[in-house]
């Protein structure tokens, strides 16, 4: 494959040949930027013992350089007018497989099991990726998709936007659910800034360029990682509420004894949620586990 799909006008030839239009309803903004493809590729370090998942490949201009580099690419998309050009200029890569379907709709057991299958057959060890430009829309599904598993990547490099990569990667006085809902299953890091102009058609904001890497055991010794989160989601009920109101409106609790709780594990009762850290989350679960219903 020979053509340049960071070009804009080699992407607008495509879409004119093929009678396609972008879908922004589906966040179809093209990648027509050399330098921050090839900050992904760097980020993902792949290797040709790496499985990699990618998801909305439009074109391939992330997908193709991956083939080249990695041992099988699994491309996941959904719009049926793409799947044809993809198809059609990939065709020269035997280690990429095309599934056509929304990721949103399959387990990730079912991913999984296609890198089990592949690994099989490779001789040392091999590794799992998740390495995507993800729709804007989807982020939050995606991350909850291959992070809250038993059976997570080895690796995951996204493209988001810059504000949510922020939200991700925020220390305690900025945390957020979202940054607890990640950090809680890997370490995030933010690798580059991307700017909008870097796409087409060009998005209302800038986007950033993160890799988490996931822990093989959830920290802290929590278990029971749904009842960890809803105490979290309580928490975060009402940002601008103190922390002991937000949790006895959310757990119907008493709220003497949730402050009593919360002064005996060393945390103030009027602390706000985004000013605690993943470690005082996990104290006031492993208090409060046994108190709500």
């Amino acid at each position: 494959m020979n053509l340049d799909l960071t070009d804009l006008k080699t992407v607008k030839s495509l879409l004119t040949y093929y009678n396609v239009a972008a879908q922004k309803n589906l966040g179809q903004h093209f990648l027509i930027d050399k330098a921050a493809l090839e900050q992904m590729l760097k980020a993902a370090n792949l290797a040709k013992n790496d499985f990699v998942v990618e998801i909305g490949p439009g074109f391939g201009v992330l997908t193709f350089p991956m083939a080249e580099l990695a041992g099988r690419v699994l491309a996941v998309e959904t719009d049926k007018k793409v799947l044809d050009i993809l198809k059609a200029l990939g065709s020269g890569y035997p280690n990429l497989d095309i599934l056509p379907s929304n990721i949103l709709k399959l387990d990730s057991r079912y991913i999984h099991d296609r890198y089990t299958t592949w690994s099989k057959i490779k001789k040392g060890a091999t590794q799992y990726k998740l390495v995507s430009n993800l729709p804007y829309y989807i982020t939050s599904a995606i991350l909850k998709l291959f992070l809250e598993t038993d059976l997570p990547p080895d690796l995951i490099v996204v493209m988001v936007q810059k504000e949510v990569a922020e939200r991700i990667v925020a220390p305690p006085g900025e945390l957020s659910l979202l940054g607890i809902s990640v950090q809680f299953f890997g370490e995030p890091e933010i690798m580059a800034q991307v700017p909008k102009t870097s796409f087409w058609p060009k998005p209302e904001v800038d986007s950033a360029i993160i890799r988490i890497k996931p822990f093989k055991q959830p920290p802290h010794k929590i278990t029971d990682t749904k009842t960890f989160f809803r105490i979290v989601k309580a928490g975060f009920g009402e940002r601008r509420k103190q922390l002991h109101n937000s949790l006895s409106g959310g757990l119907w609790l008493d709220d003497a004894m949730v402050q009593q709780v919360l002064s005996g594990i060393g945390i103030d009762p009027k602390t706000r949620p985004q000013d605690l850290s993943l470690e005082q989350w996990a104290k006031i679960y492993h208090q409060f586990k046994t108190l709500i219903k």
